[in-house]
């Protein structure tokens, strides 16, 4: 990967878990999202078993248990960003019933059709989406949901420069019909689609890290992969400020069967 091009995973995760932890969000997204994919759900009870992979530090898995019952279980590799979902979970007195672990997506701690609902807010890329539905299916009761967004292809062509911005970063990227259709292979019923509307990237995911990113390179002077990380992310904002007609994240929701 040329300098030009690196993508935010070349960088020290430690560098990344700081400067994401100022935020509330780790990716795009919103509530008002977060409650649509919701809604293409059946009604859960206080028994079922939901787990949130990938969760960051938990700020839709807050959305999640203040509207849906049941225990929630949230997991990510980085261990702060742990600590600081937790604390919010106390924060909005829902400990009892929401709890951060730190671990793998690739080897999720549950028992074969364990989960009603398994979740993930543009995450699910660290493993590749289509060994992620196919590899979390069997965590699944048969009748339960899983609901994630991706990155995906609005059109079929699309200018060179973000083509080779996103291809470089993560080749899993498709278009829509593609990712239904993988997830029609892994045996779900595909239930609902949607694209997230810009404000997710804009007013919830870009716009906070501005101030930031002023922060983080005040508090890193002179250190040059932290200069290199902030100024990848603000090429990525000016990417989507040009190209945004042309990918997006799009959450799916399938059933199994």
């Amino acid at each position: 990967m040329n300098d030009e091009n690196n993508s935010i995973h070349d960088f020290d995760f430690n560098l990344i878990c700081e400067y994401f932890s100022h935020v509330e969000r780790q990716g795009p997204g919103s509530p008002e999202v977060t409650l649509k994919a919701l809604s293409f759900t059946e009604p859960l009870t206080d028994k079922a078993r939901i787990a949130d992979v990938g969760c960051g530090t938990g700020g839709q898995t807050m959305t999640l248990a203040q509207h849906c019952p049941g225990q929630i279980t949230g997991i990510d590799l980085f261990p702060y960003f742990i600590d600081l979902f937790n604390r919010n979970a106390v924060k909005h007195s829902l400990q009892h019933r929401v709890k951060g672990i730190r671990g793998d997506m690739a080897a999720l701690p549950f028992g074969e059709e364990e989960l009603d609902l398994i979740w993930s807010e543009g995450s699910i890329y660290n493993v590749g989406f289509e060994r992620g539905i196919n590899e979390w299916r069997k965590l699944l009761k048969r009748g339960g949901y899983i609901a994630v967004s991706e990155a995906s292809w609005f059109t079929m062509e699309r200018p060179a420069e973000i083509h080779d911005f996103w291809v470089d970063a993560y080749p899993e990227i498709d278009t829509v019909s593609h990712k239904v259709a993988q997830m029609e292979k892994a045996g779900y019923v595909p239930v609902a689609t949607f694209i997230l509307p810009e404000e997710c990237w804009t007013d919830h995911f870009y716009a906070p890290q501005e101030a930031v990113q002023e922060i983080f390179l005040h508090q890193h002077a002179g250190n040059p992969m932290a200069e290199k990380l902030v100024r990848e992310q603000r090429r990525e904002k000016a990417l989507y400020d040009m190209y945004k007609e042309y990918y997006g994240y799009v959450f799916y929701i399938g059933k199994k069967i």
